[in-house]
């Protein structure tokens, strides 16, 4: 399915990817009302426009977008919202496309943690504390994790900002790739 033939289905993605940076930043939180609906709208029109392979290909988009994001959030990387946010994602890109959009905003999500510790000046400090780490696995053969040093404030990445960047990135990349070839 070529989502870019059919522009509508887009509306409601971008609109939901907005809104999401933009609540994320504000209070660090994605909304259900944000989410839900767009995973609702996006299985609603693949069905009603492809039938049963179009209900199929948006709820295993859901699927595949929230179990992307599952363990880290189970681990604590990140929050409810940020998973169902790829869910939604995936509900109007499918599989290939949410599993695109994931790609793009794991490069988008280091780029973006890199610039916050930089800014926050612990970027250093974090590179040091991993290099001591690497190198005393490899002389030692052991594997020791040195914790994070306590910090009045630690920066606070905001990964809607990040899963909207990567989905925006790896839908105008295709477009683009698929207009030159």
């Amino acid at each position: 399915m070529n989502l870019m033939d059919n522009k509508v289905i887009l509306v409601p993605l971008f609109v939901s990817l907005f809104l999401s940076a933009i609540r994320d930043i504000r209070f660090q939180k994605i909304p259900n009302w944000l989410t839900y609906p767009t995973m609702i709208v996006s299985i609603a029109y693949h069905s009603s426009f492809n039938g049963f392979r179009g209900l199929l290909f948006s709820i295993e988009g859901v699927c595949l977008g929230i179990a992307l994001l599952i363990l880290p959030y189970l681990f604590g990387g990140m929050g409810a919202g940020d998973v169902k946010l790829l869910g939604a994602v995936g509900g109007v890109l499918g599989p290939k496309g949410v599993f695109v959009a994931f790609l793009f905003t794991a490069i988008v999500g280091g780029i973006y943690a890199l610039v916050l510790l930089a800014v926050n000046g612990y970027l250093k400090e974090t590179i040091n504390r991993y290099k001591t780490i690497l190198m005393t696995f490899l002389l030692s053969k052991k594997f020791f994790y040195i914790p994070i040093p306590e910090r009045k404030k630690s920066p606070r990445l905001c990964y809607g900002i990040a899963i909207a960047v990567g989905t925006l990135i790896s839908l105008f990349g295709r477009s683009v790739i698929d207009s030159v070839f």
